[in-house]
């Protein structure tokens, strides 16, 4: 792996555990409630973000990423799950995507791939994916931090902390985060 994979690797995984950080403030109970506006619970947001990591990242560059095996809207029906088999599923996702970084080299950033046909830059599907997984992780944090209230333990800079933290700054870097959110 070379350099800017690995920025983009570690970005990925900032925003894994930031999710499970999330996730594991929260009961089984919690993971299905319907989101704001009855929108998407927790369960089918991570649902959906793994079943997407599948399908895009597996023979990343040498398939459609968009695999006829995937029923993308059978990912938004609503479930009923354990937090023990949303984690399975959620992990199973995520080593998709990580097996495929880690074949991956700074020379393949120009290499083509297609999702559902149209052609991209590996570059241009990785900030793709990238931007969709931060988008669903933060509707799960915002989400979860809600159904907490006031029992919600921060995943970032607490508010009223930002000149504590200034004087001491330790995840600025994605990997230096996604380890401080692992050990919390």
């Amino acid at each position: 792996m070379s350099q800017i994979v690995s920025s983009v690797q570690d970005e990925y995984l900032r925003y894994k555990r930031l999710a499970e950080g999330a996730i594991a403030q929260l009961s089984d109970a919690d993971l299905v409630v319907p989101g704001p506006g009855n929108g998407n619970s927790i369960a089918v947001l991570c649902w959906h973000l793994a079943g997407n990591f599948r399908s895009r990242f597996t023979d990343f560059l040498t398939s459609d990423g968009e695999k006829p095996w995937r029923h993308r809207e059978e990912e938004f029906t609503r479930r009923a799950v354990t937090k023990d088999e949303l984690l399975a599923y959620w992990e199973g996702g995520w080593a998709v995507l990580l097996d495929a970084l880690g074949r991956l080299t700074d020379a393949d950033l120009d290499r083509q791939v297609t999702v559902r046909g149209q052609p991209l830059r590996v570059a241009e599907a990785l900030h793709r994916s990238l931007a969709h997984a931060s988008y669903h992780v933060g509707q799960i944090v915002y989400q979860a931090r809600g159904l907490k209230a006031g029992d919600w333990r921060w995943l970032s800079i607490p508010p009223g902390r930002s000149d504590e933290y200034n004087a001491r700054p330790t995840m600025e870097k994605a990997a230096a985060h996604a380890e401080t959110l692992r050990r919390s």
